[in-house]
């Protein structure tokens, strides 16, 4: 009988019985204590990995708060100076047609906002991968994303299909989702690819297309899918990396370390 440790913390401990009473030989006394130092690590990864979890789904669950506080907060923000326009025009009999311009733009905010509302919430729900690899979640999204913009989705995967932590998984889906909505909501693309590369050290997430682009340094402020990129990878400890221009399509690159 032994006990078990971890970084000297004590875990348990590890009993050993037999029919046949013997005196154990040194082989035997290191097998011991080897199979005690693997149930050690064992039991300590499977701690980490649960705080892990833990603190991934923290942060999701605070990112998603940010998000859906500053952007609903932008879009109410916007639909009451459009209604508050159309009743200055209306006290001040003005051009009906302008007070109607600013009654269908304070609508189709709302629109804009409820449809984000309604993401944000399902974001909340979804379970990402739903008993899924990463490599068949993201191939799966690029099908779905493709079959909403009518244009072609190619998925790359280099570096095998180990598993990733839960939070870093979950991440990266979360990431390529806004990536290919962007795509499919303002790149005018044709064709996009999407890659995951996991290294020992490090993974890659790339989404391409070959849209109309834009100059990142005139990226609009309300850029809110840009914004909640930037953030997610900032979370996970990594980058984000953009490049476009006018006329030249959009690479979006975003490097975790796995250390």
């Amino acid at each position: 009988m032994g006990c078990v440790y971890a970084h000297s913390k004590k875990l348990g401990v590890l009993n050993v019985a037999s029919t046949d009473w013997r005196q154990l030989s040194r082989e035997d006394l290191r097998l011991l204590y080897t199979i005690g130092d693997l149930l050690s690590i064992a039991i300590e990864r499977a701690r980490l990995f649960n705080k892990s979890a833990e603190s991934g789904a923290t942060e999701e669950r605070n990112r998603l708060a940010r998000e859906i506080h500053d952007t609903l907060a932008q879009g109410l923000a916007g639909i009451t100076l459009q209604l508050e326009t159309a009743d200055v025009l209306l006290e001040s009999g003005q051009d009906p047609q302008k007070i109607s311009n600013a009654i269908q733009q304070a609508l189709e905010l709302a629109r804009a906002n409820l449809e984000e509302a309604r993401r944000s919430v399902l974001d909340l729900r979804a379970a990402p991968l739903e008993g899924r690899t990463l490599g068949q979640a993201l191939r799966a999204l690029a099908q779905e994303a493709a079959g909403k913009g009518d244009l072609e989705i190619d998925f790359e995967l280099t570096g095998g299909t180990r598993p990733l932590p839960v939070r870093i998984e979950a991440g990266l889906y979360r990431i390529a989702q806004e990536a290919l909505a962007n795509v499919v909501q303002h790149a005018g693309a044709q064709r996009a690819t999407l890659s995951l590369t996991t290294l020992p050290e490090q993974v890659t997430l790339v989404v391409e297309d070959d849209g109309h682009g834009f100059d990142p340094q005139q990226a609009r402020r309300d850029r809110f899918g840009l914004i909640g990129l930037n953030e997610r990878a900032k979370l996970l400890g990594g980058t984000l990396q953009l490049h476009s221009g006018p006329d030249s399509g959009t690479r979006v690159e975003i490097n975790l370390p796995l250390h």
